[in-house]
C-alpha cells in the first residue's frame, strides 16, 4: 500500500493513505511524508472506521478509492454512501481464498473494478461469479534493492554459526504459510547437512505449536524463530536459499524480495506462486504439503552454489522484468483510468 502511494505521489497525483490509527503503516506512511488519515478501524464495519473513513471522502473528494483488503471493501463501501462520494472503488484482492459467501461476492461485485494480484486469483474471483469485464490483473511488487553480499552480521546475531548454509523463511506464522511442512522438510534435510540452519522471520498465532514441533523433532538448534524483523534488508542477502512452504498464497510479496536481492529460492505450487518463480530457471518449485521433496530441492541448491548462484540473478532479472514497484505503479493507475 505505501509503495502505490509513494509511487503515484512521485507521478504527480494527490495521494491520501486511510489507514489504523496507532499502527505500523500509519508510522511507515508519515515518515515517508505521505499524506495520511487515521481512523479506528475495527473489523468489516466498526462504526469509527467507516465514519473516519467517510469524513475523509468527503473532505478530500478523490476521484479513486483503492481498498486494500477485505474489511477495507466492507467499510469503504458503507463509508460511500454516507459520503454520497463519486468516486471510482478499486478493490485489491491479494489472497486465494474463495468468495463463499453471498455478502464476500456482493461487496467484491458492487465495486468498479477487482485488482487481482495474480492470475490464480483471478481466475478464483471469475469462478466465484465476478464479472469478467471487473477483474483486472496486477502483479504487486516490491522496491528494487542492488543485490548485496554478506550479511554475516545479521546471522551472528540470531546465533547463526559462521559458515553455516543457511534457509530463510519470511512469512507470518498463520496455518496457510505451511511452517508445519518447512518444519519437517528441516529434519529431513538435517540428516543429510547436519550443519544446515532454517531461520524464520515473523509472528503469528501459530508460534507456540510451532516452536513446540522443533523441539520435539530435536531441532531447537537448526530452526531459528527470528520473530517479525524490520530490518529484512540486512537479513535477506545472508541467505543462501529463499524457501516459501505455502499450501495456499497469492502470489508472495517475500518471494519477490528475495528475487530483487537475487536470491534462489524454492516454493510450492500453491496459488499464484508459479506466476513469480519459473521452476527451473529462476528457483524450484514442489507440491504443497511434501516435505520430502521439499527437502530434495533444498538439498539441491545447497550442495550446488553455482546452480544457486544462477537461478538467483535469473530470478533478478525477471523481478526486473515483471515484478518491481514501478511495474505495479503503472499498472494500477491504468486499472484507475479505465471506464466502465
Amino acid at each position: 500500500m505505501l509503495l502505490t502511494a509513494l509511487g503515484m505521489a512521485d507521478r504527480g497525483h494527490e495521494v491520501t493513505l486511510a489507514c489504523r490509527t496507532g499502527g505500523e503503516l500509519l508510522a511507515r506512511a508519515r515518515a515517508a511524508r505521505v499524506r495520511t488519515r487515521a481512523a479506528r478501524f475495527q473489523g468489516d464495519l466498526g462504526p469509527l472506521g467507516i465514519l473516519g473513513l467517510a469524513r475523509a471522502l468527503a473532505e478530500t473528494r478523490p476521484d479513486v478509492v483503492q481498498l486494500h483488503d477485505p474489511h477495507a471493501v466492507s467499510a469503504g463501501l458503507v463509508a460511500r454512501r454516507l459520503a454520497g462520494s463519486q468516486a471510482r472503488f478499486i478493490a485489491t484482492r491479494r489472497v486465494d481464498f474463495r468468495l463463499r459467501s453471498w455478502p464476500s461476492r456482493a461487496k467484491y461485485r458492487a465495486c468498479d473494478r477487482v485488482i487481482a494480484v495474480s492470475r490464480a486469483i483471478a481466475d478464483l474471483l471469475r469462478a466465484d461469479g465476478l464479472p469478467d469485464s471487473r477483474v483486472r490483473l496486477v502483479y504487486e511488487g516490491v522496491e528494487d534493492r542492488a543485490p548485496m553480499s554478506g550479511g554475516q552480521e545479521a546471522l551472528t546475531e540470531l546465533g547463526v554459526p559462521a559458515g553455516s548454509p543457511v534457509v530463510g523463511n519470511v512469512a507470518a506464522l498463520t496455518g496457510h504459510k505451511d511452517h508445519a511442512t518447512l518444519i519437517e522438510a528441516a529434519a529431513l534435510l538435517r540428516e543429510r547437512l547436519p550443519r544446515v540452519v532454517f531461520v524464520i522471520a515473523g509472528d503469528g498465532e501459530l508460534r507456540l505449536p510451532l516452536e513446540a514441533q522443533v523441539h520435539a523433532l530435536g531441532l531447537s538448534q537448526s530452526v531459528i524463530f527470528a520473530g517479525f524483523r524490520k530490518d529484512l534488508d540486512r537479513l535477506l542477502p545472508a541467505f543462501t536459499v529463499f524457501c516459501l512452504s505455502s499450501h495456499m498464497e497469492g502470489l508472495g510479496t517475500s518471494l519477490l524480495d528475495a528475487m530483487a536481492f537475487g536470491r534462489p529460492v524454492v516454493a510450492t505450487t500453491a496459488g499464484g506462486i508459479p506466476e513469480a518463480v519459473d521452476d527451473g530457471k529462476t528457483g524450484l518449485l514442489v507440491p504443497p504439503r511434501d516435505p520430502r521433496a521439499l527437502a530434495d530441492a533444498l538439498f539441491a541448491l545447497l550442495t550446488d552454489e553455482a546452480r544457486g548462484r544462477a537461478l538467483g540473478r535469473a530470478g533478478r532479472e525477471r523481478f526486473l522484468a515483471r515484478f518491481s514497484a514501478s511495474h505495479m505503479v503503472e499498472e494500477t493507475l491504468e486499472a484507475y483510468g479505465e471506464q466502465s
